[in-house]
């Protein structure tokens, strides 16, 4: 079933707030079998709000509103569906029945806006909103089903589970659309696009595929459509494995795994401590690590070295190195590896030294420098990137690199 989300709100469109609520509703949507076909965001505006519906009647079978439905003056979205759908606001009992005993369960006294809000379209069909006070609406019109719910993520949330998702699985065709995500570290998009070509230009009309590049990882997630699942997954996973095989030094996990999860669980099986000794990152390492539920059994702490300083007092690199090659260097960050997994008595350690910008580089070594170095049992080993020069993004990639030079020696 097509389908399309408008989400009504001007702390959208100006940043203030983060649409989590259409991402969340495509998950579940995708996972019904609903073909999201377009994500709308439009302001707290009568003639906004109406072309968006407009617009969306021509390409969907069901139309998701969220937003507008509060007790104060920009709430604004009833209204408009009352003229969109030429109806008018009735007082609904068993809505304000609920709307009462919401209150008197939080001991909170009942105002003539929230009584407002059982004010509904007579033309709607009422959708009880039980941890909320605003009720969904719902109306048929050319065969299509508009769904209007708060923009409150929990009282969407449960419209959408109770409501949306049954209407779906009563109405819809009975396909389902899944997917199978391949994880990528150590090579960019498109150098990776040009090594699996010929992978690519044999998968079967079915499948989908497409590139979800972040910093220092790219995803390649496969998608097939269909109404018998389990030959549907066997297809994928067929190729998931296939494309293993021609990316070794790149493939390190499939979905929902996460890198720094991956490397807690080989740690885990080798017996093995880990810390950190971070410079230009500044504990985001560290935090990615411990993030990890059961990270304290394997990782035993961090030094946050910015100063050079810290570098020499605590990782006992010497002042002469920091002087001869700068403390962006192989030279200082194997010893800053070395000297972490002395001090902690770890038996590995990763440091991180670089610039993240957006100044401090020169020409020898510009913003997005960074040297890495891994020091384990058999020795330290270190590598040198070039990012790029935004700091946010910097520390990102360092990080992931970081794992993933980590996840390279205990793999050896």
């Amino acid at each position: 079933m097509t389908t399309e989300i408008i989400s009504i709100g001007d702390e959208l469109l100006i940043g203030q707030v983060i649409n989590t609520n259409a991402s969340w509703m495509a998950v579940q949507l995708n996972d019904a079998g609903a073909e999201v076909r377009q994500i709308s965001c439009v302001s707290d505006a009568a003639d906004e709000i109406q072309r968006a519906l407009r617009e969306a009647e021509q390409r969907a079978d069901l139309i998701l509103m969220t937003g507008g439905l509060g007790p104060t003056h920009d709430d604004i979205t009833k209204d408009v569906l009352c003229r969109y759908f030429d109806t008018h606001l009735v007082m609904n009992d068993r809505v304000l029945e609920n709307i009462t005993s919401f209150f008197q369960r939080k001991g909170l006294p009942l105002t003539q806006l929230n009584k407002d809000q059982a004010l509904v379209p007579e033309a709607a069909i009422v959708i009880d909103n039980p941890v909320g006070t605003a009720p969904g609406l719902a109306f048929r019109k050319n065969e299509k089903l508009y769904v209007a719910m708060p923009g409150v993520p929990y009282e969407m949330k449960h419209i959408i589970q109770t409501f949306v998702i049954p209407y779906l699985q009563k109405n819809g065709k009975g396909e389902k659309i899944l997917h199978k995500t391949i994880l990528t570290q150590g090579i960019g998009e498109s150098f990776l696009a040009v090594k699996i070509a010929d992978w690519v230009a044999a998968l079967p009309s079915t499948i989908k595929l497409a590139y979800l590049p972040s910093p220092g990882i790219v995803r390649l997630r496969l998608s097939i459509r269909g109404n018998q699942p389990e030959e549907m997954m066997k297809l994928l996973s067929e190729e998931a494995e296939r494309l293993k095989t021609l990316i070794p030094d790149f493939f390190w996990g499939m979905d929902n795994e996460k890198l720094e999860a991956q490397v807690g669980k080989m740690l885990g099986e080798k017996s093995a401590s880990l810390s950190t000794a971070e410079s230009c990152t500044g504990g985001y390492i560290a935090h990615k690590i411990t993030s990890v539920p059961g990270s304290s059994t394997y990782f035993k702490g961090s030094v946050i070295a910015y100063d050079n300083r810290v570098k020499e007092e605590q990782l006992g690199v010497c002042k002469q190195l920091l002087q001869d090659f700068g403390a962006v260097s192989s030279e200082v960050v194997e010893k800053m590896a070395e000297g972490v997994k002395n001090l902690l008595k770890t038996d590995y350690a990763i440091a991180v030294s670089g610039i993240a910008g957006p100044d401090g580089g020169t020409p020898e070594k510009p913003v997005g420098t960074v040297w890495v170095a891994v020091a384990g049992p058999d020795g330290t080993v270190s590598k040198k990137f070039l990012f790029g020069d935004e700091r946010e993004r910097n520390i990102v990639r360092a990080g992931t690199a970081a794992l993933g030079m980590l996840r390279n020696q205990l793999l050896a």
